[in-house]
């Protein structure tokens, strides 16, 4: 294992310590527990802090700020937080309009957002995100929540900085969620900090269809074959969930998972727009880089969100994150 770190222990401390010094004029640092704030935050805004494990980053401490997050939880690398970050998170961030917690779909993610839920003494509402459209609808354990959470907190988080109310940003945000689907590949393993070696095994001719953000096992491991091939896997199935009617507004968005660089990313992003415009589906914003990451992984995903006036408005609203800002 090679990598930049002085200790396995310390390597989320040191990480969040650089990241609160390179964006102080945007946010700040809770040290114990561990939770990022944003500063200047208004008064009676619905407040939506979100959370998992680190290596998947700029999600979600790097959406924290204008426009997007008030806060974000980090766990360990791949490891739920805990409900004592989110509570207290909550806590300073609520400023009279309630708490909006957006949940990826994973076991530990939800249960302790939700033991956080009930301790928490103001208005409050959850958005559970599950895009990856990898799992069957019946999957035991639900489809996961991967790269399309951006999506879902930055329309959302718009409507909030605009003065929607906890019921309508709930609302708005289970409307993202049901119009957005995603499904990724994965070229190369990540190797978590402590584990010290690849999360799985997969041979240079092989590739993992499907795959988690965490290293999940995905649909098949098949043959590596041409970018064409593989991206039109990924579309067909997202194209076979969302069911875009021709001439439907979409977002699309190439998110890598970390290794993979952007001159592919960008390669990827032009297959995946003639399949779909080929079909006489518009896209009319895009988005790609490197957003929800899987630490070293090599590989991409495809996200499709069905857009409408109000998302498309909310969208476009401005945003100052330390990964995200337009129209600042």
């Amino acid at each position: 294992m090679k990598k930049l770190i002085n200790g396995v222990e310390s390597v989320l401390e040191e990480s969040l310590n650089g990241f609160a010094r390179a964006h102080s004029n945007i946010i700040q640092f809770n040290h114990q527990p561990h939770y990022v704030t944003r500063k200047n935050k208004p008064e009676n805004k619905v407040a939506l802090i979100s959370g998992g494990g680190a290596g998947h980053e700029p999600l979600h401490t790097g959406l924290v700020g204008k426009g997007m997050l008030d806060a974000a939880c980090p766990g360990q690398v791949f490891t739920s937080p805990t409900p004592d970050q989110m509570l207290m998170a909550a806590q300073e961030v609520e400023n009279g309009a309630g708490v909006l917690f957006i949940v990826k779909n994973y076991a530990g993610d939800v249960m302790n957002f939700e033991i956080a839920a009930e301790m928490l003494d103001c208005p409050h509402e959850t958005v559970l995100v599950n895009d990856d459209v990898s799992l069957p609808k019946n999957h035991s354990t639900g489809r996961r929540g991967v790269a399309g959470t951006l999506i879902v907190e930055k329309i959302v988080g718009a409507a909030a900085e605009a003065g929607a109310d906890l019921a309508a940003c709930k609302q708005l945000g289970d409307k993202v969620v049901n119009s957005t689907a995603s499904m990724g590949v994965a070229l190369t393993s990540c190797t978590v900090p402590a584990l010290g070696q690849p999360t799985f095994d997969i041979s240079d001719n092989e590739v993992e269809m499907g795959v988690g953000i965490h290293g999940e096992r995905g649909r098949e491991v098949m043959s590596l074959t041409t970018a064409d091939d593989l991206v039109h896997i990924l579309a067909k199935a997202i194209d076979e969930e969302l069911k875009p009617t021709k001439d439907q507004r979409v977002l699309l968005h190439i998110n890598g998972f970390g290794a993979t660089p952007l001159m592919e990313l960008y390669l990827v992003y032009d297959l995946a727009a003639q399949f779909f415009e080929e079909r006489g589906i518009k896209i009319v914003r895009s988005l790609v880089g490197n957003y929800t990451t899987s630490l070293d992984m090599a590989g991409c995903s495809i996200t499709l969100t069905l857009m409408d006036d109000e998302m498309l408005q909310y969208w476009d609203a401005p945003v100052h994150t330390a990964a995200l800002r337009w129209g600042i």
